[in-house]
């Protein structure tokens, strides 16, 4: 029971690219967290007083090297934390910009999938979902 705990504000992106293939094709960006050993988009805690856009942008640049495009804004994540606490995830669908990788104590593999590989290699259902709506926001745009 998490009753009384307050609510850890956090901020992430399904963050996105054309394929380098040439095909046309779309590509996805999942890190790699060892803590927990799980695949996720980039995400993370808010910093006290930052907007939820901008503490996602950071934590895309922090977590994956790439600057971004913010885009359409996706449903937020509600669930319980490691720590028990209630958590409130909000997400934007960002293109990918420029940027280089760098494994960290924190995010230890990169990958860039298409989507169907991407959805296999998601650890969480609700990070399926904001994938879903990656696809959708991009097809009504």
């Amino acid at each position: 029971m998490n009753r009384g705990r307050a609510t850890v504000p956090a901020a992430g992106c399904v963050l996105w690219r054309r394929s380098r293939w040439g095909d046309g094709g779309l590509e996805v960006c999942l890190v790699h967290r060892p803590k927990y050993d799980d695949w996720s988009h980039p995400k993370g805690k808010l910093k006290r007083g930052e907007e939820p856009l901008a503490g996602a942008v950071r934590e895309v640049l922090e977590e994956t090297g790439h600057h971004c495009v913010p885009g359409a804004r996706l449903p937020s994540a509600h669930y319980v934390d490691a720590q028990g606490r209630p958590k409130v995830v909000d997400y934007w669908a960002d293109e990918a910009a420029e940027g280089r990788f760098e494994p960290c104590d924190e995010v230890d593999r990169l990958l860039w999938l298409p989507p169907a590989a991407a959805r296999h290699r998601l650890t969480q259902p609700r990070d399926r979902q904001l994938l879903d709506a990656l696809l959708d926001a991009l097809h009504s745009a």
